[in-house]
């Protein structure tokens, strides 16, 4: 995943680039060949706990907030504009996605991009049925992602990638277990233990194989 956004963004060197809902900084590995001391990838998240275990780098800088914050210039960001802005798995957060989205377009320089990662709502994961529906009903469709970005002057880009996924069935069930989706949160444990015993009687094999979607949206200021 790392090397995809790579792909996708192709940032240049001492390219100002956001990274919205960052966490821990799981994907930017890649992303960090691009970036400098003096130029350093902003990571964005609510959460200061998860801030707090970003790499010692300082290729690295934190800024707490949210994607709303930052689009309606809420917190102030060390660049007045941006050349580009990632979401990875982290759209479904956002309450209002044109406004974001239109608020961020504002905020890039010529030639800027936001480029959003995510999932599609019907995900084909080995999960139990009351999970993947719960999933689609919190997860917006990627076409209207695609739209908003458009609506705010961006030449979007809109792309499907999968992967096939072999993971050994324990293995899935201790990450169900261990809620590593953040829709899981939303289950109570004994809602978690019914769901891996639907899980083991759907996936009796020892080794569970699926195919992994995500959506790629792209849009650029020209």
């Amino acid at each position: 995943m790392a090397d995809r956004i790579m792909s996708w963004l192709d940032p240049l060197p001492g390219d100002r680039v956001a990274d919205i809902g960052s966490g821990t900084g799981l994907f930017l590995s890649r992303l960090l060949e691009a970036a400098s001391d003096g130029t350093p990838i902003l990571c964005v998240d609510p959460s200061q706990h998860m801030l707090d275990l970003l790499p010692a780098d300082p290729r690295l800088s934190p800024v707490r907030a949210t994607a709303e914050q930052i689009a309606a210039g809420e917190v102030a960001m060390p660049y007045e504009k941006v050349d580009a802005f990632v979401f990875k798995e982290a759209i479904h957060h956002v309450k209002d996605i044109p406004a974001t989205l239109s608020g961020l377009a504002g905020r890039l320089a010529p030639g800027g991009r936001i480029l959003v990662v995510t999932l599609p709502r019907r995900l084909e994961y080995p999960l139990f049925p009351a999970a993947l529906d719960r999933f689609a009903a919190n997860q917006p469709e990627p076409g209207l992602i695609a739209a908003a970005m458009a609506a705010a002057g961006l030449e979007t880009e809109h792309r499907s990638e999968e992967y096939a996924v072999t993971i050994d069935r324990e293995q899935w069930i201790d990450l169900v277990r261990n809620r590593w989706m953040s829709v899981l949160s939303t289950f109570s444990a004994g809602e978690i233990d019914e769901g891996i015993e639907t899980i083991r009687l759907l996936h009796p094999e020892h080794e569970i194989t699926y195919t992994d979607r995500f959506a790629f949206i792209q849009g650029v200021r020209r």
